[in-house]
């Protein structure tokens, strides 16, 4: 018998050999692996609302603080001084007032011009796609696109706008100053509603039929239907397009877009209806260099927007109806 062959003392024994220390391998949970992935999948818009979103917040935060212009380095640190003189300027307060003015007059314009519209297409029509397509065009061309074709319609010596009123002998008109130059900015916000019209459109494929067919078997006539069926089931669509009206509204750059001189030396030019508020920050930076001045005015502004936004959903609260409730825990 060799060496190799002789028995151990734990094999004539009948027991097995002592087994080595054991590594256990860490183990990741599913619910782990999942966060991991969707932090690794969001990064990038994460990475980019801090670089792009948060960051450039706070420094206008601190330069509201700050007599900064912008070039030179000799700055100085005044507190909420930018933020008294805020309150005490009258130009502020009056553009402030010309933009609460034309968010209530161009939102609901806007609104009720959409749902018409997607009403209108919503119907089955001939070319029900082609109307639709035409529709929405106007929605999908660039603001900047948009306010130079409506600057040369508009124009008093050149413009088509006149041109159609020569024809019925009427005297050409200055659009683009007072007091007409605040009707030819509304008319660039429902130039757009076909935006509006193809969200409108989706809520309305989204109300069930039944309901409109259970109205009209019980005689109620189509209008009666709309106000009572369509537009409560529509409430919460109505809804998104009015919060984010406002917040596009008051911080609409078209006036700048349909000035005379659309440059910084220019925008003193614009005629007092469509001096709003953010032609007055754009003045503030851009025209007279106050940097810390002009941040401090946009602050004032995204505080107004929430505390707007929030006024609108506590005055809607009770008339805005959803299919689930929003509250209810999934």
């Amino acid at each position: 018998m060799t060496v190799d062959q002789i028995p151990s003392v734990a094999d004539r024994h009948g027991s097995a050999p002592a087994a080595g220390p054991v590594t256990s391998r860490p183990h990741t949970s599913i619910a782990t692996r999942r966060h991991r992935a969707f932090y690794m999948f969001a990064s990038p818009w994460i990475i980019g609302f801090a670089l792009l979103t948060i960051a450039p917040m706070a420094y206008a935060l601190w330069l509201s603080f700050t007599t900064f212009d912008g070039i030179s380095p000799r700055w100085h640190y005044v507190g909420f001084g930018n933020y008294r003189e805020l309150f005490s300027d009258a130009q502020t307060w009056k553009s402030l007032g010309r933009t609460g003015l034309f968010a209530i007059t161009s939102v609901p314009l806007s609104i009720i011009a959409g749902l018409g519209l997607a009403v209108l297409v919503n119907r089955p029509l001939k070319a029900r796609g082609l109307f639709r397509t035409l529709l929405y065009l106007p929605a999908v061309v660039p603001p900047v696109g948009a306010g130079i074709a409506f600057k040369q319609l508009f124009d008093q010596n050149s413009g088509a706008a006149n041109g159609v009123l020569n024809l019925f002998g009427i005297d050409a008109l200055g659009w683009l100053a007072d007091p007409y130059a605040r009707y030819v900015l509304i008319m660039t916000v429902l130039w757009t509603a076909g935006n509006i019209m193809i969200i409108s459109l989706a809520g309305l494929q989204d109300i069930p039929r039944e309901l409109l067919e259970a109205a009209r078997i019980d005689g109620a006539s189509a209008w009666r239907s709309f106000r009572s069926i369509t537009v409560p089931l529509l409430s919460p669509v109505l809804l998104f397009q009015t919060v984010t009206g406002v917040i596009a509204s008051v911080q609409t750059i078209m006036p700048l877009l349909l000035a005379p001189d659309p440059t910084p030396a220019g925008i003193t030019a614009l005629p007092q209806s469509n001096y709003l508020y953010m032609m007055h920050v754009f003045a503030e930076y851009f025209a007279f260099g106050r940097y810390g001045y002009a941040s401090a005015l946009l602050w004032v502004l995204f505080v107004l927007i929430l505390v707007a936004t929030g006024l609108i959903f506590k005055a809607t609260s009770g008339v805005v109806f959803y299919n689930v409730d929003p509250e209810a825990k999934k």
